[in-house]
This record gives C-alpha cells, structure tokens and sequence, in this order.
C-alpha cells in the first residue's frame, strides 16, 4: 500500500512539472526587461551610511524556466556625521546573470538566481579606485499580473568577492570575502576609505517591475 501511494505521489509531481512546463511554453524565446532598486542605511554612532543600487536588467528565456541575461547600473555609498560628508562612492555595476524558475501556484514563481558582478568606480572625498568582482547567488519571487508584466523580490544568499582598492596615496589593497546574505562586506580597510562606516557594495533585499515581449 505504501508503495502504491508512493507511485501515485511521484505521477501527481510528475503530471504537475509536465503541466506547468506546458503552461510556461510560451516564455521560451521571449525577452525581458527589468530593472531592480536596493536601499539600504545604517547608522554606527553619528555616523549615517547610505547604499543606493539600480540595476537595469536585459534577458531572454532559453527554455520555459531558465533566462540568461545580463544587468548593467550604478551604485552609490555614501556616508555622513554631522560634519558632513566623510565619503562619497559612485561605482558601476555590470552583472551577467542566469535565473531557474519554479511555479509555486498559480501566477507566481520562486527563482534561483547565480551573478557575476563586476562593479568599479571611485571613492571621491579620498581619490581612491575601487574594483570588484564576485560571484552571487540569490533567491526571490516573481508574480506575474498578467502574462507580460510581473513584480519581483530577490534576497542576496551567499557571496564571494574579490576586492581591489587603490589610493592616490598609500599602497592598493585586494581583500577577499565569502558572505552569506550580502555582497563584500570589506572589513576595516574599506571601512576607513569610508570614514568608519560599515556598508557593503550591494543592498541584501530588492524588488523591481519586469516587462516581457
């Protein structure tokens, strides 16, 4: 008896991948485009930091439930006291991508997402070069409203990083860093580029607006 539960369990899952395969049909070859926003602040003392990301996303659906794409954006650091500014970093991010999605009911999805960021710039108070590269997994949901518009959610789950940072003045530093939940959190060499503050090159949660054609 247990058996036969257990082969009627295993053709329902079965018929339910098949069925939403069928359904998702229709996204294979179509394009996409998004654009994704993280804030995120903190404050240590009287010290406020400021992490501002938009990531506009370009990509297409290789099969009904895989998508390769690539995003191409800006961050901004920024941290303040109340003598003003203490560092001020524009930096811009390039990021190939690939996401699998799986239905969870009805209109909406969990995806499973794997980057790798490429993000320079310049801290501007201190003249100092930043370079990163990494690798990103991350999570979210994506709720289609109708079958070519969808809101999406991410969360940053596990990261490694490598980490260039070059003075005009001093020696350069290259710092690498395994994180869970965000991206390059680089410790107190870049934390005294930032005047003591303690952000990290990308913000942990996002949400962007998807378009399908």
């Amino acid at each position: 008896m247990k058996k036969l539960f257990l082969l009627a369990g295993i053709a329902l899952m079965s018929l339910n991948v098949n069925a939403q395969e069928k359904e998702n049909k229709g996204l294979e070859g179509a394009w996409f485009a998004t654009s994704q926003f993280g804030y995120t602040q903190t404050k240590t003392g009287d010290v406020k930091s400021t992490n501002i990301t938009v990531l506009p996303i370009v990509g297409t659906f290789v099969t009904p439930s895989v998508a390769v794409g690539a995003g191409f954006g800006m961050m901004n650091i920024k941290a303040e006291d109340g003598t003003g500014t203490l560092a001020n970093s524009s930096l811009i991010v390039v990021e190939p991508l690939v996401r699998k999605y799986w239905n969870v009911a009805g209109n909406l999805f969990f995806f499973g997402q794997i980057a790798t960021p490429i993000i320079s710039g310049k801290e501007k108070e201190a003249d100092t070069k930043i370079t990163q590269f990494g690798v990103a997994a991350s999570g979210g949901f994506d709720f289609f409203v109708t079958k070519n518009f969808s809101v999406e959610f991410s969360y940053n789950l596990a990261n490694f990083s490598s980490t260039t940072i070059d003075p005009k003045v001093g020696e350069k530093t290259t710092i690498t860093d395994f994180s869970l939940a965000h991206v390059a959190n680089v410790e107190s060499t870049y934390n005294g580029v930032l005047g003591g503050s303690n952000p990290t090159l990308t913000t942990p949660l996002s949400f962007g607006f998807k378009f399908i054609f």
